[in-house]
């Protein structure tokens, strides 16, 4: 009933007098009556229409970036500096079958060298993958491969669980006896 007073009403339109001019006094949105739906966007996959957050985002997708809980948290010219001062690191993994160590650098992400006992040219010389022996072969290999990627100076912090000794003391030490200034990180 409404939208039938409304429709008559834009249709022959209300006007009043003033003076000898008349002038329209109802005006209704050009769009209509929505019938119930909603106009504004189509249903989203999940049913969820009108949710927005606080960034104006979508809902359901993840940002990439973490969010500082303190955005006036002052950032150090250390922190902002580090990763560009010392460009490379280096990343050992040990497990029980395997010894793998890469040199990444900090900035692009992007591994420069990477050396392992899985690779098939190391796989036929060595008589165990996981021993002391496969460790120095995999940094003498590694720094053999950053050399020729023109890298000299890495930096190394062991992860929480690791300790520095044995086998990823020998991949650091046999690094730095072929040519790589390694730094590394002990908190």
């Amino acid at each position: 009933m409404l939208k039938q007073a409304l429709g008559n009403a834009w249709n022959k339109g209300v006007y009043g007098h003033i003076g000898e001019k008349l002038r329209s006094c109802f005006y209704v949105p050009a769009i209509g009556i929505h019938n119930g739906q909603v106009h504004s966007a189509p249903r989203s996959f999940f049913g969820v229409e009108d949710f927005l957050d606080d960034n104006n985002s979508r809902p359901y997708t993840y940002k990439k970036e973490k969010k500082s809980k303190n955005p006036q948290k002052h950032i150090s010219f250390k922190q902002r500096t580090e990763a560009y001062m010392e460009p490379f690191t280096l990343d050992v993994l040990i497990s029980k079958r395997f010894v793998t160590a890469s040199l990444t650098h900090r900035v692009t992400s992007r591994q420069v060298a990477v050396a392992g006992t899985n690779s098939k040219d190391i796989k036929a010389v060595l008589r165990s993958r996981s021993d002391i022996p496969a460790c120095l072969a995999v940094g003498s290999i590694l720094a053999e491969r950053a050399r020729e990627a023109d890298v000299y100076t890495a930096s190394y912090t062991p992860r929480d669980r690791d300790k520095f000794e044995g086998k990823i003391r020998a991949v650091v030490q046999s690094l730095i006896d072929n040519g790589i200034d390694v730094k590394i990180y002990l908190d």
